[in-house]
């Protein structure tokens, strides 16, 4: 999944994030089967360097549980998930308006390239 993931976010962050705005910021969690485990700069060197990832890269969080990121507490209550208000794996996606207003929740095998209608209702 990572290999289709990274590579189609840089391409909607390279064809929108000038001439609409869009702003793309991924989060890593090692809440997942252990697939985050590196500290951040490893992380953020390695997308760069395999993916060309040019987009926002925040500081590793957790998504789930009492310590969850608040901003990941807000985003799960506003966008519950089908089974429950938690985060079922990693490249889980909400699209955010321009106000900061979650708009719509993205299972993690939605592919970003299947993202492009609703990306463009909001620009």
């Amino acid at each position: 999944m990572v290999r289709k993931q990274y590579p189609q976010l840089q391409e909607l962050y390279e064809k929108y994030g000038e001439s609409k705005g869009l702003r793309i910021l991924a989060f890593p969690s090692n809440q997942f089967a252990n697939q985050e485990p590196w500290p951040e700069p490893e992380i953020k060197e390695f997308v760069e360097r395999e993916f060309n990832v040019t987009f926002d890269m925040y500081s590793k969080i957790n998504v789930n549980g009492d310590d969850a990121h608040p901003l990941w507490k807000y985003l799960k209550k506003k966008q519950g998930g089908t089974l429950g208000n938690f985060i079922k794996w990693n490249y889980t996606k909400f699209l955010i308006d321009k106000e900061g207003q979650p708009v719509k929740r993205y299972a993690p095998n939605v592919e970003p390239k299947d993202m492009v209608a609703d990306l463009e209702k909001y620009f």
